[in-house]
């Protein structure tokens, strides 16, 4: 899944129990605590304290192997009154010490007590242990005839539930569904029947399955025999989505039977399962579409299913429709069918094993062009008024599925692949199999209002989703934990076939940029590891942020450099061969890449020391002469020492790479691996300069110390001895030492001296994002004179480039997007003439009734200066609601939201909340852009309060867009009165959204900025 631009340690056994008995509870409040069997590591559960009850009565032949944890545990009941037993004995005083050391004989009065507290303790243990048909409750005793206690939750009719994990247990696995749903598209219901066929792994007499906010109405039970289906029980358990299909008899291991389920349900109004959708159509008329998105949790809600990834099964898929509307689902149609008046159904050809989070199906009034490419129909489908718009992503879709085939040496496997457009979409795109689903923006391209920009941000995402059909589809992680197997994989191959298939493009600056910002992230103590244990849905949708796809991607980077490309790429293979249609770990693709390497370097050591561990390393280099001393430690911001722990006895396994004065080209590149806390490198010759991790291929930081100074002089004289990405890694080093308070600010403004030599896309946005950051903090909290003189500044070192940007389209993409960077800029913080340029462009614009032609790359500028006058945004507004452009749109959104009247820019967040005008699926855009504002970044918090409860039913705690709402809305508070507000906020909210890894990397943020603010506000006073 393409995220839109912008844990739990169990306890080991011994503390579980022995936590448990530290007071002596009865039965009702240890029914309150969470379940207390052991978990294996990738199974510490998370579940609020108030979802437990204390059960009983399962029979014997109820139990499975999981359950007789429970036993164990349910034994341990008696055990509260030994442990009090036992501690009374080691506090007493049963032997007199002489003053030597030695132990006298034991007193008379000693020896009664002994034999007294003996004998109590053994009548509790035989009263316990010898009578188990006693249940010690509050009312007392009660007699049952069942032989044990076990810890279960209640299903919803007050019955037991029989399994307490979030997890699925592995008892039975499916292997087929066929699935029928007729979805109404006027009363926006839906009603479906699916058939499981499952094997039996283990007898069990229950089969459990996910369900969520279905209506299930029956359930059937076929054995492979052929007997009649039995109807049968079920019982159901919301807290974790989970159903109980009660068998009438055990089921038996190795054989095959048919789960029957009848369902009914709504169409989902938020962005989640099969949801609804409306849009005008060329007449203005509202029309409904239906579709769906399941990725990470949400097929459960339109049919009952095994929902998670590793339950692979084949899906034969029927869509009853009206006539006039079309269906997509999958793999390719087989049949239509009539089933009454107007209503048809429409039957897919069985697909590929698969999990359920790829399953797809779209139904609405489609229109499509295809192209046929290596006996695959490649389709790109879009609503009629914008089908005009889908040739570009037609072309470069032919053109990354071919490249893909030939890198991994695997044809893509199904008949058909379908891109679709859909008109409200909440991430940029999903990857289902052979029916990618895309928000607009990420697949339509307007030749008349599509800027170089939007050209990239197309190609990527089309990349990034073909990408997955091999890496997530054809071969997927095992549980959510190593998402990054899927979205690290996908985000690297998306932009090296970028590279290889349209160079033109520079995809990799852009790659840099995003690693730039995922290091940022990664820095603070609230990150994670890239492979990271999970178990309740807000930590699985945590899971898909900045550290799984960028961070995994830069790791896999790196390795493909230090391994060579052609070693990498046969890694690649033989992973994706052994685990074609099955699922994978982290060390399956460590060890496909050990049987290339054979022996001469470990892999799976190398690359543990990365993904296991959060953060990053850095490296310290020192030159004396011919001798380069290095040292590695851990790149952290601290803000809360008694609350750290300490992390320097861990060392990276760091693939370094540096060039130096004597030969600066590619093939010049020197390699070693640090594998120490230290090394030293003895170079065959002094040299003048030396520069570490060549092109930012590595996932570290690098201080020079001294040499700080060496390099600040060779850009002076000569920036161009290094490559644009080794000029922009060292103006990120510099500013993220400068941060972390080992290098001063005054070394990060001498060395950005240079820029006005600059031409390069790459350190040019790099100096800008650090400056704009330095900025926004001051001019937020109070420091608008010192603010000013930071834009002065950039005036000064961008300025000319400014002034010799031209309002047209002429020049490379490069060039291009340069332009429409720099000019936005300038627009947005009034710099040189842009503004008043621009605002008569604006003018002539709205004179012509928006009928006029605005060169697409500068059309962002030019809105935002005419949204800064109330006439010109409300025009835009208007023009917003009418637009057929999403790419117009989209640049329309952020002038809209770059103005400074407070009471507009309130309108138009809680106009995009309540979708008036503006989906919801552009709320996340609008609240960044407003937080980026002195009027709004106040605003844009006080919203987030006001309206969390709408938030979070709409986009789900922990997904993308609440990350991002969170991040951007307190990322420029710097007072401890904001971090005092945003702590208790969200402390006042559920136990689950205190505890949402974003909320803690916000007030980490904010801790920052603050720590920040006092060391530097007096150091820039007396640098500017």
């Amino acid at each position: 899944m393409e995220r839109f631009p912008s844990d739990q340690t169990p306890l080991p056994r011994n503390m579980i129990e022995n936590s448990m008995f530290e007071e002596e509870p009865d039965v009702v409040d240890l029914a309150k605590e969470p379940c207390l069997h052991p978990l294996e590591p990738d199974e510490a559960e998370y579940e609020p304290r108030s979802s437990r009850l204390l059960v009983r009565g399962l029979g014997e032949h109820e139990m499975d192997d999981d359950e007789e944890d429970y036993e164990s545990s349910a034994k341990l009941l008696g055990m509260s009154f030994m442990n009090r037993s036992s501690g009374l004995r080691s506090n007493m005083s049963v032997y007199r010490q002489n003053p030597n050391g030695s132990c006298s004989v034991l007193s008379i009065r000693t020896v009664v007590v002994c034999i007294a507290v003996f004998a109590i303790v053994i009548s509790l243990i035989l009263a316990i242990y010898l009578l188990p048909t006693c249940t010690f409750t509050k009312e007392g005793c009660h007699k049952k005839n069942h032989t044990m206690e076990l810890i279960y939750p209640l299903a919803t009719n007050g019955k037991l539930f029989p399994w307490a994990k979030i997890r699925l247990p592995s008892d039975v696995v499916p292997l087929h569904y066929d699935l029928v749903l007729q979805p109404n598209l006027t009363t926006l219901k839906f009603s479906g029947s699916v058939k499981i066929v499952v094997n039996i792994i283990q007898v069990t007499w229950k089969i459990i399955l996910h369900s969520s906010g279905l209506n299930i109405t029956n359930v059937t039970i076929t054995s492979a025999r052929g007997h009649e289906p039995k109807r049968v029980e079920f019982l159901e358990y919301p807290l974790h989505d989970q159903i109980a299909v009660m068998a009438p008899e055990a089921l038996l291991v190795g054989q095959n039977y048919t789960v029957n389920i009848e369902y009914s349900s709504n169409l989902s109004d938020t962005y989640y399962g099969f949801y609804k959708i409306s849009y005008k159509d060329e007449n203005s008329t509202q029309r409904w579409f239906a579709a769906t998105q399941f990725e990470p949790l949400a097929a459960r809600s339109a049919f009952p299913c095994f929902d998670e990834p590793a339950f692979k099964a084949t899906f034969l898929i029927k869509i009853r429709r009206d006539e006039k509307l079309s269906t997509l689902s999958n793999m390719p149609k087989k049949a239509t069918t009539p089933v009454t008046d107007g209503i048809v159904q429409d039957e897919f050809i069985v697909s590929l094993k698969m999990s359920t989070y790829l399953v797809a199906f779209v139904v609405a009034d489609l229109k499509n062009i295809s192209r046929e490419t290596n006996d695959s129909l490649v389709s790109v489908y879009a609503i009629p008024q914008h089908l005009n718009q889908v040739e570009y992503a037609l072309n470069t879709a032919v053109k990354l599925l071919e490249f893909y085939q030939k890198y991994f040496l695997i044809t893509y496997p199904l008949q058909k692949l379908d891109l679709v457009a859909i008109p409200d979409f909440q991430s940029g795109a999903m990857e289902n199999w052979g029916l990618i689903t895309f928000r607009e923006t990420t697949l339509l391209f307007d030749n008349n209002t599509s800027s170089a920009r939007d050209k990239k941000l197309i190609t990527a995402v089309i990349a990034h989703e073909l990408a997955h059909q091999w890496f997530g589809n054809l071969v997927t992680m095992e549980w959510w934990n190593d998402l990054w197997l899927n979205e690290g994989f996908a985000t690297f191959m998306e932009y090296f076939a970028m590279e290889e298939v349209f160079p033109e493009l520079h995809s990799d600056e852009d790659f840099l940029n995003l690693i730039f910002k995922a290091m940022m992230k990664d820095s603070l103590n609230s990150s994670h590891p890239v492979s990271s244990a999970v178990q309740s849905s807000e930590q699985i949708q945590e899971m898909f942020d900045a550290v799984s796809y960028i961070k995994g991607a830069s790791l896999l980077l790196m390795l493909k450099h230090y391994l060579s490309k052609d070693v990498f790429q046969a890694g690649i293979e033989i992973y994706l061969h052994n685990h074609k249609y099955g699922s994978a770990q982290s060390d399956d693709l460590w060890d496909s890449m050990n049987e290339i390497t054979n022996g001469t370097l470990d892999v799976k050591k190398l690359m543990k020391t990365w993904i296991l561990h959060k953060g990053f390393p850095l490296v310290t280099v020192v030159r004396k002469g011919k001798i380069i001393s290095i040292q590695q430690e851990k790149f952290l911001y601290r803000v809360e020492p008694e609350n750290w722990t300490s992390d320097a006895s861990y060392l990276w396994h760091i693939p370094l790479t540096y060039i130096t004065s004597s030969c600066n080209l590619t093939h010049c590149t020197n390699a070693c691996l640090l594998d120490q806390k230290s090394a030293v490198i003895e170079l065959p010759e002094e040299v003048e300069w030396i520069k570490f991790n060549v092109d930012m291929n590595g996932y570290y930081i690098v201080h020079y110390s001294e040499d700080w100074k060496t390099l600040i002089d060779l850009l002076k004289k000569n920036h161009t001895a290094l490559s644009p990405k080794d000029r922009a890694n060292l103006i990120n080093n510099i500013f993220s030492l400068a941060s972390l308070g080992k290098e001063s600010l005054e070394k990060a403004f001498e060395l950005i001296d240079y820029l006005n030599k600059e031409n390069s896309t790459a350190p040019l946005t790099q100096a800008l994002f650090q400056l704009s950051l330095i900025y926004s903090l001051l001019e937020k909290n109070g420091e608008q004179q010192l603010a000013e003189r930071v834009m002065h500044r950039i005036d000064h070192l961008l300025g000319n480039k400014i002034d010799q940007q031209s309002w047209t389209d002429d020049g490379t993409l490069s060039e291009r997007e340069l332009r429409s960077m720099l000019l936005a800029f300038a627009c947005t913080h009034d710099m040189r003439n842009c503004r008043t340029a621009a605002t008569e462009m604006f003018e002539k614009w709205m004179k012509s009734n928006g009928t006029a032609s605005l060169p697409s790359d500068v059309m962002k500028a030019v809105f935002t200066a005419g949204a800064k006058s109330s006439d010109g945004w409300e025009f835009l507004l208007k023009m917003y609601s009418s637009s057929v452009s999403e790419a117009e749109k989209s640049k329309m959104i952020e002038a809209l939201a770059s103005t400074d009247d407070v009471r507009k820019l309130i309108r138009l967040m809680q106009n995009s909340l309540e979708e008036e005008v503006i989906r919801a699926q552009e709320i996340s855009h609008i609240v960044a852009t407003v937080s980026q504002s002195l009027p709004g970044y106040l605003l844009a918090w006080d919203f987030v309060k006001e309206n969390w409860e709408k938030l979070t039913r709409k986009f789900h705690l922990g997904s993308y867009t609440i990350q991002n709402i969170i991040s951007c809305s307190t990322s420029q508070f710097a007072t401890k009165a904001h971090l005092l507000e945003v702590k208790s906020f969200f402390e006042s909210k559920s136990e689950e959204t205190s505890q949402l890894r974003c909320v803690k990397e916000a007030i980490d943020t904010i801790q920052l900025n603050i720590q920040w603010m006092e060391r530097n506000v007096a150091k820039l006073r007396e640098l500017l």
